[in-house]
């Protein structure tokens, strides 16, 4: 029977209404266990699935290894007649080399990568419902299912993310006198007082090109706007943005407070690692660094990012991602896998193993609640409310380079954050009227 469009509308919001109340469910921790989707259909049979995955392991070990490795001999133990191959590559090579195997016809089943939106607007991804359980996919955190989406259709699962507090020096703040800052005027006077106690960079201010685009959000949506608006179009140069980045070059950048390297000169990875060394006050932080800190002896304390009259109202917040590709035609057995793999035990196991944040909400709130999770809190925290890039546009890649590359010159001596960003959300526009 052929459904007209307002069947359809009614039928599409018949399903979200029972995935918010299954959500619902799960918040209180009575998520249904699942093993298996039985219903999903497929080939019987036995069956070997692809798996590509990136290596979270920073200290060059093989805990990403170990990880999915104990993951598929269990599913496998619950599954005969399905068996797993993992391939793990680096994050440096991950991405490009699915991109490869897809070009080649020759896909991955399954892949745990930076970005699905470019493969489903291409129509090689399975959709989540066509995958997942309802209990499953209603258990992701809203933001995370919401990020997952392109045109309104979830293909990219979340796997793991993260959100980024403000972090500083607990001794350089104890030395100098100061208490954590609450607003951008608390931070702008502490980076002062660190400055004049002799701190090289009170304040570090990476909008290099490793990671402009997420440090340049952090900062938009702590002063009300973001890289879209309401409609979901880019709002790049709107008026939050601009007063946002005059505030920075006027208050942090222009007083000297960012350090000897130039904002636009500077990456993550090098503020990170002074960060690490001791050598600066504060910046925006990733769970990652609190395992260096600790090494180097660094006593690291943490708030939720300042706004312009208090706490930010909105963090932002980050996701890697797994999808299902078609090519092999493998969808009950990815469903299978999938279900298994988002069981909280294994969502928690990765999370906590790479201090990151579980995706879903049973095990986000089992987190909260275990002692050996406490220095995760304050992500978890400010994940449920977070904003994400718009990571569904297929556009996003070609935006996200544009703004890696330029939107340090807002914050030099000569620049004007008006016509930086508005170069730049000019070409933000064009690329979306390409969709």
């Amino acid at each position: 029977m052929q459904l007209n469009d307002e069947q359809k509308v009614d039928e599409a919001v018949e399903r979200r209404r029972f995935l918010g109340l299954t959500a619902a469910v799960a918040a209180l921790g009575l998520t249904a266990t699942v093993s298996g989707c039985g219903s999903l259909g497929g080939d019987a049979g036995d069956v070997t699935l692809r798996l590509v995955a990136a290596d979270y392991d920073l200290t060059g070990g093989d805990t990403t290894k170990k990880y999915w490795n104990d993951l598929v001999v269990a599913f496998e133990a619950e599954h005969p007649g399905v068996k797993v191959e993992v391939q793990i590559e680096s994050w440096d090579d991950v991405d490009r080399k699915v991109a490869e195997m897809v070009k080649a016809d020759k896909a991955p089943d399954i892949a745990q990568i930076g970005a699905y939106a470019d493969y489903a607007a291409a129509g090689d991804l399975y959709a989540a419902d066509e995958l997942l359980s309802i209990p499953v996919q209603a258990n992701f955190l809203a933001p995370l299912a919401a990020a997952g989406e392109h045109k309104r259709t979830q293909y990219g699962l979340p796997f793991v993310a993260s959100t980024r507090p403000l972090f500083y020096n607990q001794s350089l703040f104890d030395d100098a006198g100061i208490e954590p800052p609450t607003t951008w005027d608390e931070l702008a006077a502490a980076a002062g007082k660190l400055k004049d106690n002799g701190v090289r960079t009170p304040f570090a201010l990476p909008l290099g090109p490793e990671e402009a685009q997420a440090e340049a959000l952090m900062w938009m949506l702590a002063g009300g706007g973001g890289w879209t608006d309401g409609t979901d179009h880019y709002s790049v140069d709107s008026e939050a943005n601009v007063k946002t980045f005059d505030w920075l070059k006027k208050n942090l950048v222009g007083k000297g407070l960012t350090g000897p390297v130039a904002p636009g000169k500077l990456n993550r990875k090098a503020a990170f690692a002074a960060f690490a060394s001791g050598e600066v006050g504060m910046l925006n932080g990733h769970p990652s660094l609190l395992k260096e800190a600790a090494k180097k002896g660094v006593k690291v304390g943490q708030v939720p990012l300042p706004g312009i009259d208090g706490r930010a109202k909105a963090a932002m917040g980050v996701a890697d991602w797994i999808m299902g590709f078609k090519q092999n035609g493998h969808r009950k057995e990815i469903g299978d896998f999938l279900n298994f793999a988002f069981n909280d035990e294994n969502v928690l196991k990765f999370a906590g193993d790479n201090d990151l944040l579980p995706v879903t909400v049973s095990a986000s709130t089992r987190m909260e609640t275990e002692p050996e999770h406490a220095n995760l809190r304050v992500f978890l925290k400010t994940l449920p409310d977070s904003q994400l890039p718009p990571v569904g546009k297929t556009s996003w890649a070609k935006v996200s380079e544009n703004v890696k590359q330029n939107i340090g010159k807002a914050v030099t001596p000569a620049g004007r954050p008006a016509e930086v960003l508005g170069s730049i959300g000019r070409a933000a526009t064009a690329a979306e009227n390409a969709e």
